[in-house]
């Protein structure tokens, strides 16, 4: 078992940036990713960081978002640039006890822990 407490959300203007963070209880066993869900849309992968540091990203937030992770603080990061109206969402970190295969790392079905969430609001 594995909790999960994001920080960081809040509103930006467009072209702005954000960093989110979330702290985890113990996560050096787990994949770890950020998803978000927008009013009446599903929840989509947005950025993980597998058990060997190697990132993936959606395609809409590529060369904007980063996500790092910080072992000695067990925690993880999205650093969030240039965002866009389309980015206002709530957003999840999640851990997942199987590391999904490449092609199915942003899938949200793949994750089995999950926080509670941090809204964020761009406006243009």
């Amino acid at each position: 078992q594995v909790q999960l407490v994001e920080s960081g959300g809040g509103s930006v203007q467009s072209g702005g940036s954000l960093r989110l963070s979330c702290a985890a209880s113990t996560y050096s066993r787990y994949c770890m990713g950020w998803f978000r869900q927008a009013p009446g849309k599903e929840r989509e992968g947005v950025a993980v960081i597998r058990r060997d540091g190697t990132p993936s990203y959606a395609d809409s937030v590529k060369g904007r978002f980063s996500v790092s992770r910080d072992s000695a603080k067990s925690t993880l990061y999205l650093q969030m640039n240039s965002l866009k109206p389309e980015d206002t969402a709530m957003y999840y970190c999640a851990a997942a006890l199987i590391e999904p295969s490449w092609w199915s790392l942003l899938q949200p079905d793949k994750y089995n822990y999950w926080g509670q969430g941090t809204q964020v609001t761009v406006s243009s």
